[in-house]
């Protein structure tokens, strides 16, 4: 498990650090050819929604959505 203050240190960065540092830590991952393009998809994705680019769904519409 990552130490508690690590932790607390990546949660404080910024919105724009953040993505940036979970794209690195996805992008440091060895993954199957087929995954690397869905990994891809899924991080522009996040990006649209967090630059505002895209909506993202309330929490009703997500729940509604795994039934």
């Amino acid at each position: 498990m990552l130490p508690v203050e690590l932790t607390q240190t990546v949660l404080d960065l910024p919105v724009e650090d953040r993505l940036e540092l979970a794209r690195r830590l996805v992008e440091s991952v060895v993954w199957p050819a087929s995954l690397n393009a869905a990994v891809a998809e899924g991080i522009r994705r996040i990006e649209d929604v967090a630059a505002g680019r895209t909506a993202g769904l309330t929490e009703e519409q997500f729940r509604s959505a795994l039934q």
